[in-house]
């Protein structure tokens, strides 16, 4: 049977008394139709998307200039000490965990809806994040670390509930949106934590994380409404058969409400194969997947090495290192502008006047543009550090290098949920998985390299990989529209 996120897992194909399947998308007037609804109420749900994806970043990242110090303080209080790649390991196994909850949430949400699955990812951070900062080993801190990454539902939703809410031609600037907010979590986080652990240690940090969170849940549930039509529909539908409003005959079997009570192992099972069966089918996603993968690993090998850089060869405190993480954020900012600002611009411009489909290849000049620029800061980042530069221009390098993965990636991720349209959402998933295991890898790489080149040739080295890559968006947007047609999950 083929799948189809519009009815998952619960289309009956040898049941024709449809006459108004609840997977269609309703008339623009219906006011179940989340596209429908009005622009400030969706503006501020992409709000409540960002705030969730701020508090994600910051968690994550605020603990990165104070994993050698937890880990030595562990170590004490356990009386075993650890092994060198673990405060490495403190930050880059949250990517690991990320890998794995998408495999989870995005089936989930086109199983039971968006709402719930947020809630219960939301509650199980809150649970992690507190566990974490009871740790009394590195062991389990790790362990807390990876199933706090299990739970963040943010990545993976947040652009499915955009696709959920707009039309294609403005999506670009609620993806800019929200791709902007975890950067400055990324900022914040790292200042905020290297402040409150010198006064109050790490351990403050993350129960500052899970104040933020719990409030951040809280507005969730006040707010938060289902924005996942297929999922909205068979409640619709729900309801209306509990009220004796509809007929039995007059629909499909409630897009399998009766089959999802009886079966849901099975069915669940069968979304969760999804995401695979999508990647495995469709090239574009393949190259693509990597692509953005080694891309956005680029950004933990900066949050992995920049401490280490700054403490031992420019003698920065703690406090001050953490600060530093604000020129990352600096670059991606202005690297979210320019997307905010030319993204929609660029894919109306390309696009033909009276064009009965879209074209999502559209939106893939500026990703072209930071796939061959990110390479040279790269470089420039190895080589200011190895020949002791002043350090403004290493952070000049950092600054750029946030600008240019930001202006690779924002468009890439647009790209995806149009070209995917209703499979989006297990299309991310397959594209998160490969960019998550890729930054728990390829950060490792960078003790070796800069042992045996140094942070010059060893950074080089790793910029030769994403050279290799950077004419991947190139190539699709010149092919990628006559691939899809060969796909039958990117048809149209």
């Amino acid at each position: 049977m083929t799948l189809d996120e519009r009815q998952p897992l619960l289309h009956h194909e040898t049941d024709n008394r449809a006459t108004k399947p609840p997977s269609e998308p309703p008339p623009p007037p219906d006011p179940d139709n989340p596209q429908t609804w009005q622009h400030t109420y969706k503006l501020l749900l992409v709000l409540l998307l960002a705030l969730m994806a701020f508090t994600v970043t910051f968690t994550c990242i605020s603990l990165v200039p104070l994993s050698p110090s937890i880990i030595a303080s562990l170590d004490t209080l356990s009386g075993t000490p650890s092994t060198t790649y673990a405060s490495i390991l403190l930050i880059t196994i949250w990517e690991l965990g990320e890998a794995a909850g998408p495999l989870l949430i995005a089936p989930l949400s086109e199983v039971y809806g968006r709402a719930p699955v947020f809630h219960a990812a939301n509650a199980l951070f809150v649970l992690s994040t507190a566990a974490a900062a009871l740790s009394r080993s590195t062991g389990f801190l790790v362990l807390m670390r990876f199933i706090t990454g299990v739970s963040v539902a943010s990545n993976v939703l947040n652009p499915a509930v955009i696709g959920d809410l707009f039309k294609p031609e403005e999506r670009g600037r609620a993806m800019s949106l929200v791709m902007l907010t975890p950067l400055m979590g990324g900022a914040i986080g790292p200042a905020v934590a290297g402040a409150v652990a010198q006064g109050m240690g790490w351990r403050a940090v993350l129960w500052m994380s899970v104040g933020l969170a719990v409030v951040v849940e809280g507005l969730f549930l006040v707010l938060f409404r289902e924005t996942y039509l297929p999922a909205i529909l068979r409640n619709r539908l729900q309801v209306e058969r509990s009220e004796g409003k509809v007929d039995e005959g007059d629909y499909e079997d409630a897009g399998g409400l009766e089959e999802l009570k009886v079966r849901p192992k099975s069915l669940i099972w069968q979304s969760i194969k999804r995401p695979a069966t999508i990647f495995a089918g469709s090239f574009v996603l393949q190259i693509m997947s990597l692509y953005g993968a080694v891309m956005f690993s680029f950004f933990y090998i900066v949050s992995t090495t920049l401490p280490g850089i700054l403490q031992d060869r420019y003698g920065f405190p703690p406090a001050l290192v953490g600060s530093s993480f604000l020129s990352f954020s600096i670059g991606s900012l202005l690297g979210i502008l320019v997307n905010n600002t030319l993204l929609d611009k660029i894919y109306l411009r390309l696009t033909p006047p009276n064009s009965p489909h879209s074209i999502p290849e559209n939106r893939l000049p500026l990703t072209i543009l930071g796939a061959f620029t990110l390479p040279l800061t790269i470089i420039l980042y190895g080589f200011s550090a190895s020949l002791h530069l002043p350090y403004p221009i290493v952070l000049l390098a950092v600054l750029l290098m946030g600008f240019t993965i930001m202006l690779g990636l924002v468009p890439m991720m647009s790209y995806i949920v149009d070209a995917f349209g209703v499979y989006s959402a297990s299309a991310l998933t397959a594209v998160l998985i490969t960019r998550c295991l890729m930054s728990t890898v390829l950060p490792l790489a960078v003790a070796p390299l800069e042992q045996r080149w140094g942070y010059g040739w060893g950074m080089t080295v790793l910029a030769g990989l994403g050279l290799g890559l950077a004419p991947v968006p190139w190539v699709v947007m010149r092919c990628g529209g006559r691939w899809r047609q060969g796909c039958e999950f990117s048809k149209g």
